[in-house]
């Protein structure tokens, strides 16, 4: 068992399945978005970990002689930090385990705000590699209703620094986040946004409510809108929409979490036909297309 001081829970990307998870903070910083239950728990108030206990973990884990390779840096978005606590906990983790592969986090665009793509730059030197963005949409309607407390000028402006800084970008995106109502421009929008924002790898997940989603339609009604969820059919479309507007130059797509009917793999641009094919065959002959059934889905 790792010597870490976990607060449960915690959680990570599916491609950090191989990387230690180590709690640099505690819950999110924002914790307001109207789809999100994962930092609620009344355990998970934001706040971050000494320096001094983080050093302690990583040396005790050298010293019981476990494998890193990669660490992932929890909790929601440890990138909210200072520049000069993120360049200790780097520092730290490159004295320790100085042949790691790679440090990744999670990364709100707000987080980038203040930070510039210099500081960044600086920080990709110390390891850091990877940030996972969940822009969610490109709408900015969408984006108010689910309370996101960003725009689409935000997150490009964090997607640009971090490919100044030479950083690699992971963004997700969500199907099915604008409900009936808002299907055209949350799906146009977003491929917009990722077009000018040209993300190293693209993931999209559907919208799921696994506690209800009371808290998400009065996020909506709150903002003047109403929330329509979409059927599997609707989702196909609006899936179908955003492929069929993404322009992207070598950009990596994973449409194949668990919440996800449809299993989409491939690079965008150059798949982007077999994709469409896909996508048009789980619309118009959806009994022949390898669709993943509702008891096998979850988030």
């Amino acid at each position: 068992m790792y010597p870490l001081n976990y607060i449960e829970p915690v959680f990570r990307p599916p491609s950090e399945w191989k990387s230690l998870i180590l709690q640099v903070t505690n819950g999110c910083s924002w914790n307001q978005c109207s789809f999100c239950e994962m930092y609620t728990a009344e355990q998970k108030g934001f706040s971050h970990k000494p320096i001094d206990q983080v050093r302690a973990e990583l040396m005790q884990l050298r010293a019981d002689g476990l494998p890193v390779q990669r660490i992932f840096l929890a909790d929601g978005d440890a990138m909210t930090l200072s520049i000069r606590r993120l360049t200790l906990i780097l520092e730290t983790i490159r004295e320790i385990f100085p042949n790691l592969q790679r440090v990744s986090s999670y990364c709100l665009p707000r987080n980038l705000m203040h930070k510039t793509a210099d500081e960044l730059a600086e920080l990709k030197a110390l390891g850091l590699d990877l940030l996972y963005i969940g822009c969610e949409s490109g709408d900015d309607e969408v984006l108010q209703f689910i309370n996101k407390g960003e725009t689409f000028d935000s997150s490009l402006d964090a997607l640009q620094k971090i490919r100044a800084a030479g950083l690699r970008s992971s963004v997700m995106i969500l199907n099915g986040l604008g409900g009936m109502n808002y299907s055209v421009q949350h799906a146009t929008r977003s491929g917009e946004l990722m077009n000018a924002g040209q993300p190293d790898y693209l993931s999209t997940l559907v919208l799921s409510f696994p506690r209800g989603q009371e808290r998400f339609e009065q996020g909506y009604a709150q903002h003047g809108g109403r929330f329509i969820e979409l059927d599997q059919h609707g989702l196909f479309m609006e899936m179908r929409l955003l492929i069929e507007t993404l322009d992207l130059q070598k950009t990596i797509f994973r449409s194949d979490h668990a919440s996800n009917y449809l299993v989409l793999k491939g690079i965008l641009n150059r798949d982007q036909q077999t994709m469409l094919d896909q996508i048009d065959q789980a619309i118009h002959q959806p009994h022949q297309a390898r669709l993943r059934h509702e008891a096998m889905r979850g988030l």
